[in-house]
């Protein structure tokens, strides 16, 4: 993987549609060496790298400080094309917009000036230390200072990143607490525990947090040590899960896309078939067609559920309960049928490439590992039945950690 032939230097796309160029340009540089990157799950120093230095990391970033000024429904799509190379740099630079965004979620409004104009300008890279099956990071008051100790069991970015976004709980209290804290502070600690057959290259592992101090001027949203809650808060579950959408479909396309190459070029059809090439075997194109109708429906669904949020991320103080379930809602509906479809076409591959397209080699195998492994963040059953329970009860989901 090399930049020495684009100079994006010389130019900042301004249009979503020159964003999303310069996403495939990037897609591209990871796709050159991305079998041999998984092998060696090495820590993706030089892949973030290269997102900062196209300037990806910017994409949500203010205008007036170097960044894109773009929206969603493009980050989404840029996340898509990254992950169509590269599922774990895919997923690496969603959840960064996520973080990165978390400011605009439930910071005041000086801390979200403060916060995006130090990210941009220095194109630094977000990861996030906040897992809710975990047990909650506990925070003490220490009059002008909080004080986080705890250990997650994922945090993805980690060692990667340049800020973390931790998460806890005020002792004696109910009250979650939001901060983005420098990766390098003292008493947080990432380890090398990330080792799973998918997404190898995320940085997942788990981290310890001891004794993070972090000003109270630095919690988000709280204000004399109070915090005004709103319903835009809780937007962060169905915008990262859409995030996990583009990159589940990202992975699929990509699959999709180095099946067909792998056919066209070294498929062999079946010698009592009668059929000279295998793009001429009946079996094979009705498995193209199928697998890509699929992708292109689930795609199109998922670019309509983005525009759907948009309007709710342009009027955050407007938002009411009721859009943001029914909105929810239609991010679950989406979720359920990218995650079944990337499943389907990740496996389904291999059908109409042939036995020797399974050699490590071919590295065909690391679309379904990825897409397995994250699918199983949360249950895709229970988004299915948020959607079961709209439709027969009218009922919107309660926002939680995972809806």
């Amino acid at each position: 993987m090399t930049t020495t032939e684009t100079d994006w230097s010389k130019s900042t796309p301004s249009t979503a549609e020159e964003w999303l160029t310069r996403a495939a340009e990037v897609s591209a540089l990871l796709a050159v060496d991305a079998v041999s990157r998984d092998r060696e799950a090495k820590t993706p120093h030089a892949e973030v790298q290269l997102l900062k230095d196209s300037g990806l990391v910017t994409l949500l970033g203010p205008s007036a400080h170097g960044g894109g000024g773009q929206d969603w429904p493009t980050a989404y799509r840029v996340v898509r094309e990254i992950s169509k190379a590269d599922g774990s740099i895919g997923q690496l630079l969603g959840y960064h917009y996520l973080w990165f965004w978390a400011a605009r979620l439930v910071g005041t409004p000086e801390q979200i000036t403060a916060v995006e104009e130090l990210a941009t300008t220095n194109r630094l890279f977000f990861g996030g230390a906040v897992n809710p099956r975990d047990t909650d990071v506990t925070i003490t008051d220490e009059g002008d200072t909080i004080v986080y100790n705890g250990r997650k069991s994922f945090s993805t970015g980690s060692k990667v990143s340049d800020l973390t976004v931790l998460e806890g709980v005020l002792a004696g209290t109910d009250k979650h607490i939001f901060a983005i804290v420098p990766s390098t502070i003292e008493g947080l600690t990432f380890h090398d525990d990330w080792d799973n057959i998918g997404q190898r290259l995320t940085e997942s592992g788990s981290v310890s947090i001891d004794n993070v101090r972090v000003d109270w001027a630095s919690a988000a949203g709280y204000v004399d040590k109070e915090f005004t809650p709103k319903v835009y808060n809780t937007l962060n579950v169905p915008t990262i899960q859409l995030v996990f959408v583009n990159f589940y479909l990202g992975i699929a396309r990509g699959a999709l896309e180095t099946a067909r190459t792998y056919t066209v070029e070294k498929t062999r059809s079946w010698l009592h078939g009668g059929y000279e090439r295998a793009v001429d075997e009946p079996y094979v194109l009705d498995v193209y067609g199928d697998l890509t109708s699929k992708l292109w429906a689930v795609e199109a669904l998922a670019d309509q559920v983005a525009q759907e949020g948009l309007a709710i991320h342009q009027n955050p103080d407007a938002v009411t309960a009721r859009e943001r379930g029914e909105h929810e809602v239609r991010v679950a509906a989406v979720k359920a049928r990218a995650t079944e479809v990337a499943l389907e076409i990740t496996s389904g591959v291999f059908e109409v490439t042939g036995a020797r397209s399974t050699a490590a080699g071919e590295g065909l195998d690391r679309f379904w590992r990825n897409v397995r492994t994250h699918t199983l963040h949360d249950p895709v059953a229970y988004k299915r039945r948020e959607v079961g329970v709209f439709v027969l009860r009218d009922e919107i989901p309660e926002p939680t950690w995972y809806s």
